[in-house]
């Protein structure tokens, strides 16, 4: 008989890619998830790892016993939900990896809602990047994630993942709220000659950001990068950069900014995505209804 727990481990290491990687997630010492590798391998019958330079690989029957795991998984989290869902009220805990844009402008007014509609639920938020929270939860580090898809960027389809369309956010060229001595700057054609700040090279919304420059007919001077877009604020406050910036870091507040309506009103896809084993778990239908009500 197969156990599920080695099985768990060996689709973790599908996942995460290193024996080290899967031990510092699941909290476990190396030689402890290479030993119940090695058990689950003799209750197969058959290889699961092959050495690959100072990696391991995955065998084809090891690939066919991550995809019956992962199955498993979601009947458990079904099994789960349904047991939940025959409770009178929304209890445990939800844990959900947001973008910072969306720990601002979102997630307050989700808490409040929270508090007062299931007060039972315990709900608990981390700031992640979109591009990995989706494989976190994928591994069961979190339950949501409240993620972004830029204008022809498409987020990754983790085929078992359950997507749903949360709102859309338009975005805009933030410029300095006084004449700075660049000059005015009314257009992006204009910001072409005076410095940048962006997120960090490998983002979705900096590769976005890149190619609006180059299409306009420039390549942006960035002198300042930061995933914080609370600095990029700044550095426009301060007549020192300009940006590109989502509505929602305005969290419905007025813009401390002057800002400019682009071309064609670009616009980013905010969406929630859940393992689809945990869709009907009344926390995950809970949270989803929240969110939408507070993004409205």
């Amino acid at each position: 008989m197969l156990d599920l727990r080695r099985l768990r481990l060996l689709r973790e290491l599908a996942i995460r890619g290193t024996i080290a990687g899967v031990a510092e997630a699941l909290a476990y010492s190396p030689s402890s998830v290479s030993q119940q590798l090695a058990v689950l391998e003799r209750e197969a019958g058959v290889p699961l790892l092959r050495k690959s330079g100072r990696r391991v690989q995955l065998t084809p029957q090891a690939e066919i016993l991550v995809e019956h795991t992962t199955a498993l998984l979601e009947r458990l989290e079904q099994a789960e939900a349904d047991v939940t869902s025959s409770l009178e009220s929304v209890t445990g805990t939800i844990r959900m990896a947001v973008f910072q844009s969306a720990a601002l402008g979102i997630v307050p007014q989700a808490l409040t809602l929270f508090a007062d509609e299931f007060p039972d639920l315990r709900v608990e938020v981390t700031q992640r990047e979109p591009e990995s929270a989706l494989s976190e939860v994928e591994a069961r580090d979190f339950d949501l994630v409240i993620a972004e898809q830029y204008p022809g960027h498409a987020a990754p389809r983790l085929r078992d993942l359950d997507r749903v369309d949360l709102s859309t956010d338009e975005i805009r060229l933030a410029v300095p709220p006084r004449p700075s001595r660049f000059g005015a700057i009314d257009s992006m054609a204009d910001a072409g000659r005076v410095p940048w700040v962006m997120e960090p090279k490998g983002t979705a919304s900096r590769h976005w950001a890149e190619q609006l420059c180059r299409v306009t007919g420039f390549e942006p001077d960035v002198r300042f990068e930061t995933a914080d877009l609370q600095a990029h604020i700044r550095l426009i406050e301060s007549g020192n950069a300009v940006a590109l910036l989502p509505d929602l870091v305005w969290a419905g507040r007025e813009p401390t900014v002057r800002t400019i309506r682009l071309t064609g009103r670009p616009s980013r896809t905010i969406f929630t995505a859940v393992r689809a084993g945990s869709r009907a778990r009344p926390a995950v239908l809970a949270a989803r209804d929240v969110l939408a009500r507070a993004v409205a």
